[in-house]
């Protein structure tokens, strides 16, 4: 999942210089004193064959310091996505942000984001989380495929993929989703039953699924990654999960505000802001930390050192392998830990509210479910692949609400967006909630409807839906997430009924991650099995 991130004192090879500090402070008086950028008084300079300069793209204000300030000033950050989609509204589907020491075009229409995939290059790269980054430098830990680039990042991503991709890496992790998928059930159908109304098979109970959700993307990402369960479905979950539930949430909220500043200047200051993001991921690091070096435990007391083929979680079948060192495994093993609760979790609540106030969507999404399973004896690949509206309705969702707003790409050449020309190493972002609901790419945006995704693949409609991102540099963590939402889903239409006393539309904020403003009550209402 494609997120926004710079350092101030580096340089973005966007075509456009970022201030250093000092330069950024006398950009910010002059700004201030009402004076315009030059750049917007001198006259603009056609390209020949008819093709508009870069300079020539609309933009939101040239001053990237000022316009910092305005966000802040205007409580923006939160409402990233609709400032995008009102944005491209105001200035057509091409568009220039400068915000701080970032710059970028923004585009939302398939036929300029196939052009911008088409460009990506052997390498493609996305822009850098530089909080992230600066964390992993100070602390001396090794980095994950998240954060690098170029020869390095391209080996161990292949690596990884062996292990969480590709067909036979799902059918190793399957089954192990849905054990935990149908615990979670069970667990909610229990509770239900004892503590809601209504008469015998049909008790009913309103409550925030939120916090139970988290804990199933925890426990799930637990079972898949280490190959252990940590037991969070007890009436009294443990204060270890509990942290870091609270870890993640304070890593995601802090890294927004952070992304437009110098980390370095904010880690020499000492300030807040940058200590509160660190202790975060320090206790990130040392969850995860536990749990290897109970699954290197694990690995050395089985029979002769190996697995002898029982799967050990991705931990084990890396460690297994031998092919990526213990400081690379713990790296991208805690990235995939740290990206894999709220980016599963915040959906699911999504999806739930969708098909709650969708009743005939939620019909017909539970016929394909409880057909399928009925003939599945059992298999969760088969009970899956006999019901794609599981699969339209997660891409429905995350159509309505993505999880990451954005994907970004450097173009390895320069390329035409728009009819503009965008030299190559500009960062360019495709802004996913103005695309998702654009009427120019989706007839009745407004509706959700799984059904669409089966017709989408028919007409075979391309770069429409991309969510976890697109290529070699989609997101790694995909098929666990495709899968366990999915699972999820699959299990409680079989046991539940899905109601909501309102049908409005959910509020929405940005926290690095697009999630409700207020988590949806839903209305549990047991179904015979």
């Amino acid at each position: 999942i494609d997120r926004i991130a710079s350092e101030s004192g580096s340089m973005l090879s966007s075509g456009v210089r970022p201030p250093v500090f000092s330069t950024a402070v006398r950009s910010l008086c002059v700004g201030a004193c009402g004076r315009e950028d030059a750049a917007m008084e001198r006259p603009l300079q056609r390209r020949t064959g008819g093709v508009r300069d870069f300079q020539e793209i609309p933009h939101t204000g040239s001053n990237g310091w000022i316009n910092l300030l305005r966000f802040w000033k205007d409580g923006r950050f939160s409402l990233l996505h609709k400032h995008m989609e009102s944005t491209f509204r105001r200035l057509g589907p091409i568009y220039r942000e400068y915000l701080g020491s970032q710059s970028s075009v923004n585009i939302m229409l398939p036929m300029d984001i196939g052009e911008v995939f088409r460009s990506e290059g052997l390498h493609p790269r996305r822009m850098t989380l530089q909080p992230w980054a600066t964390h992993r430098e100070t602390r001396r830990h090794s980095k994950g495929i998240f954060l690098k680039n170029g020869t390095e990042w391209r080996a161990d991503r292949l690596l990884l993929n062996r292990e969480v991709m590709v067909t036979s890496a799902v059918r190793r992790f399957l089954p192990l989703l849905d054990d935990v998928a149908q615990d979670f059930c069970r667990s909610l159908r229990h509770r239900v039953e004892t503590e809601g109304v209504g008469e015998t098979g049909q008790r009913s109970m309103t409550l925030d699924p939120s916090p139970d959700l988290f804990r199933f993307a925890l426990e799930a990402s637990c079972h898949v990654l280490y190959g252990e369960r940590i037991g969070l479905f007890s009436s009294s979950p443990s204060e270890e999960a509990e942290r870091f539930i609270w870890a993640i949430e304070r890593m995601l909220a802090t890294t927004l505000p952070l992304l437009y500043l110098p980390p370095r200047l904010l880690l020499a200051l000492r300030a807040p802001l940058w200590t509160q993001h660190a202790t975060a991921w320090d206790h990130i690091f040392s969850h995860a930390e536990a749990r290897i070096q109970r699954g290197y435990q694990r690995l050395q007391t089985a029979v002769g050192g190996a697995s002898d083929g029982r799967f050990l979680g991705v931990l084990g079948q890396l460690m297994e392998a031998g092919r990526l060192s213990s400081e690379l495994i713990k790296a991208n093993i805690t990235e995939l830990m740290a990206g894999g609760v709220d980016t599963t979790a915040v959906p699911l609540q999504f999806a739930l509210f969708e098909m709650a106030r969708n009743p005939g969507v939620q019909e017909r999404v539970r016929a394909q479910v409880l057909s399928s399973w009925q003939q599945a004896s059992g298999s969760p690949q088969k009970a899956l692949q006999g019901a794609p509206l599981l699969k339209g309705t997660i891409k429905e969702t995350l159509r309505l609400y993505p999880v990451g707003i954005t994907v970004q790409r450097y173009p390895v050449r320069d390329i035409v967006l728009q009819n503009y020309h965008v030299p190559a190493g500009t960062l360019v972002q495709v802004c996913l909630y103005p695309l998702g609901r654009s009427p120019e790419v989706f007839e009745r945006p407004e509706r959700f409807e799984p059904s669409r995704w089966s017709l989408d693949a028919a007409s075979g409609g391309g770069f429409r839906s991309l969510a976890f991102g697109f290529g070699s540099r989609q997101c790694v963590g995909r098929r666990i997430a495709e899968n366990e939402m999915q699972l999820l889903l699959m299990h409680i239409l079989r046991n539940f009924k899905l109601t909501v006393s309102s049908t409005e539309e959910l509020n929405t904020k940005y926290t690095l991650i697009l999630q409700p403003e207020s988590p949806p009550r839903i209305t549990f209402t047991t179904r015979s099995l």
